[in-house]
């Protein structure tokens, strides 16, 4: 038995419009995944199975300066302690080969005065290191060898103590010390200006004394693939910001926006407001300059994750004069405001000028209105307490209306009320 068609053809009929209906783009949920910086710009990054350790031990002071402060004062103690103890072995030793330790040798002369025992030349070791000189214990022209071993420990310890000195101010005067007060604005921002789709972040110093040569890198982190299939985990793309475009550094007088302009160069070019929501993009920001009273470069990162970038908005000004001063108020630096911002695509965009003329024009309509609302409220609320003061003048001339008087005159033997106001 055949199949009975249907009346409705089938490009009609509820399967084929189904098949034929645009469909939306299915978006994955963003697998959570540990960012490449922190947001106080520490690296992410942990290093494992390195087998080459004495690699280390070549460059021992960058190792020193790179070790917590507990680790530095135990090895610089440990240092000291062990150079004291060497150099009393040797002072002992040569006493006790000078025959310095008998007891029975009288008005015989010594090669160092008062070191009858370890615990002396322990002593007098610390005191020709350090140069304390007590006076008690000396050293005599007697013996060749101890002068020689004089001068070795005090070539010795001043070996040590530049060595100490030299870590400990490089430690205390290190670059990211000074990095603690260049700030980021804790969300980055996407939205129009002039004309074009841009992402922007904010950068500010907390101190007075500049930073001279200050520039700004932005790179963006992805996992990508590529064509031969291999995968590269942290592929860093470099993002053109205007500030390189225009001059060399920035002049960090003030709080700045950075501002990257997102064209077809920028590897934000295809994504969306919804795209990049679900995206496992990093953007990471780089400030470097030289410290304007130590000379030193200093550098301070940051990163902004997808969840970190507020499509449609702007950063409030924080800039105003005041008596004929510049005030920059901090505490509104990682403020901002909605504004029209398409949520299509910088390549859509392009493609199709007229999405911006739209999403201006709803914009204004809807400014207007909430303008209209507002302005109609006030009206209603001044109407409202208008009527409500009429109502109130109204009682209190109630009060001081004139009594009706009431007059009864009879009438054929009947009684009639007239009422006379």
């Amino acid at each position: 038995m055949l199949a009975r068609k249907s009346i409705i053809p089938e490009e009609f009929g509820l399967p084929g419009l189904v098949s034929r209906m645009p469909r939306k783009p299915v978006f994955r949920d963003r697998v959570n995944k540990a960012r490449f910086i922190a947001k106080n710009g520490s690296c992410n990054l942990a290093h494992k199975n390195i087998r080459e350790q004495g690699r280390f031990l070549q460059d021992v002071f960058t190792t020193l300066v790179d070790l917590k402060w507990r680790f530095t004062l135990v090895i610089f103690t440990t240092t000291f302690v062990s150079s004291w103890l060497l150099f009393a072995m040797i002072w002992w030793l040569v006493a006790f080969g000078h025959g310095d330790l008998d007891p029975r040798r009288l008005n015989a002369v010594y090669c160092v005065t008062d070191v009858k025992s370890f615990t002396s030349a322990f002593l007098f070791s610390i005191e020709v290191q350090v140069t304390i000189g007590f006076g008690g214990r000396m050293i005599t022209e007697q013996c060749p060898i101890a002068i020689t071993f004089l001068i070795m420990q005090n070539i010795v310890g001043l070996i040590i103590n530049a060595v100490m000195l030299g870590c400990i101010f490089m430690k205390t005067a290190q670059s990211n010390r000074r990095a603690e007060t260049l700030i980021f604005s804790r969300h980055a921002v996407i939205a129009v200006r002039n004309n074009r789709l841009c992402f922007m972040i904010r950068i500010g110093d907390l101190r007075k004394s500049m930073i001279i040569g200050a520039t700004v890198r932005l790179q963006v982190v992805r996992k990508t693939t590529t064509p031969e299939g291999e995968v590269i985990p942290i592929h860093q793309i470099d993002v053109q910001t205007e500030s390189a475009v225009t001059s060399n550094s920035l002049f960090l007088l003030a709080p700045l926006i950075i501002c990257h302009v997102i064209d077809k160069n920028s590897p934000l070019y295809d994504l969306s407001a919804m795209e990049l929501q679900c995206s496992d993009l990093e953007v990471i920001v780089i400030l470097e300059g030289v410290v304007e009273t130590t000379g030193i470069t200093t550098q301070a990162r940051t990163s902004y994750i997808s969840e970190e970038i507020q499509w449609g908005h702007r950063f409030v000004p924080i800039v105003t004069e005041e008596e004929g001063v510049y005030s920059v108020d901090y505490s509104k630096f990682g403020n901002t405001m909605k504004v029209a911002t398409p949520r299509c695509s910088a390549r859509e965009l392009d493609e199709k000028p007229s999405i911006l003329i739209q999403t201006l024009q709803k914009s204004e309509l809807s400014h207007q209105n909430s303008l209209r609302k507002r302005n109609s409220m006030r009206r209603n609320n001044s109407m409202r307490k208008g009527a409500g003061s009429s109502g109130s003048l109204r009682r209190n001339n109630s009060g001081l209306a004139t009594p009706k008087v009431q007059f009864f005159t009879p009438t054929d033997g009947s009684q009639t009320l007239n009422a006379v106001t």
